[in-house]
C-alpha cells in the first residue's frame, strides 16, 4: 500500500479528525461508537488501507483509557480471553484476505445478535445460568474477538457482549475492556505491518495529527460517561451493541 498524507483530500482529513473524536469517546467508556466510522473509513481510504490508519488511533484511544480507568480492569477476566484470542488473531491475519466484506459483515452481523440475544434472555431469565462461566464461553468470545479484531477492528461488539454477561459494574466494564485492548492491538500493530503492510511512516504521521482529536473525545467520553447511571449504561451499550450489529448487514 502506498498512501501519500499530501494526496488527501479535505474531506478525507475531517473525516480522520472526526473519526479520531469518536474513537477517543468510544474508547472512554461509549463503547459502540467507533463502529459507526470505521465503514466510512473504509470508503474513503479503502477497505485494507483504511485498517492501516484506524488501528495506531485506536492505540492512542486505548492509552487514553487506560489511563483513566487502569485501576478498574479485571485482569482475571483480560487471562481468561488471551489465549483463544490469541487464535483468533492468527486465523485472521491467513484468511483475512481471501474473506468479502459482505460475508464478514453478515457473518459478524449473525453472531453479535445470536449472543445479544442469549445475553438479554440472561438478564430476563429469572434463575442463574451458568453460560458467563464456562470455559466454552471464554474460549468462543476470545476466538471471535481475535478474529474480528485483526479483519475489520470490529471487536468491540464482543467484548461488550462478553463483559455485560459478567455483569460488571460500569467502570470494572471500561477498564477491563481499555486493558484488553491495548494489549491486543499492539500485538496487532506488527502484525498488520509485516503481512498486510498497510502501516507506514506515512499513515503513523497521519495518526500522530489525529492525536489532539482523539484527546479531546477521550476527555467528552470520560465526562460524559461520569455522568450516566450504572443500569442506564448497560442499556445503552446494549442498545449501541445491537445497532453496530445491524449495520454490519449493510
Amino acid at each position: 500500500m502506498y498512501f501519500d498524507i499530501s494526496q488527501l483530500q479535505t474531506y478525507q482529513w475531517v473525516l480522520g479528525i472526526a473519526g479520531g473524536m469518536v474513537i477517543g469517546m468510544a474508547k472512554t467508556g461509549l463503547s459502540g461508537l467507533a463502529l459507526f466510522f470505521i465503514p466510512l473509513m473504509a470508503i474513503s481510504f479503502g477497505n485494507r488501507e483504511s485498517t492501516g490508519i484506524i488501528l495506531p488511533m485506536l492505540c492512542i484511544g486505548d492509552i487514553f483509557a487506560v489511563a483513566w480507568y487502569r485501576q478498574h480492569g479485571e485482569i482475571k477476566y483480560i487471562m481468561k480471553l488471551l489465549p483463544s484470542t490469541l487464535c483468533g488473531l492468527g486465523v485472521g491475519v491467513v484468511v483475512g484476505s481471501g474473506l468479502s466484506d459482505e460475508a464478514f459483515g453478515i457473518m459478524l452481523g449473525s453472531i453479535i445478535l445470536g449472543l445479544l440475544v442469549l445475553m438479554v434472555w440472561q438478564d430476563a431469565s429469572s434463575k442463574v445460568n451458568a453460560y458467563p462461566n464456562a470455559w466454552w464461553f471464554s474460549a468462543l468470545a476470545g476466538l471471535l474477538a481475535g478474529f474480528t479484531t485483526m479483519i475489520g477492528n470490529a471487536a468491540g461488539a464482543v467484548m461488550s457482549i462478553y463483559l455485560l454477561s459478567m455483569r460488571l459494574p460500569k467502570n470494572t466494564f471500561i477498564g477491563t475492556s481499555a486493558w484488553f485492548f491495548l494489549i491486543i492491538n499492539l500485538i496487532k500493530l506488527p502484525l498488520q505491518i509485516y503481512f498486510w503492510k498497510n502501516i507506514s511512516p506515512e499513515t503513523l504521521a497521519f495518526d500522530a495529527l489525529m492525536i489532539p482529536a482523539i484527546a479531546a473525545g477521550a476527555l467528552i467520553g470520560f465526562r460524559i460517561t461520569g455522568k450516566i447511571p450504572e443500569k442506564a449504561y448497560r442499556i445503552f451499550i446494549i442498545v449501541m451493541t445491537g445497532a453496530s450489529a445491524v449495520m454490519l448487514f449493510f
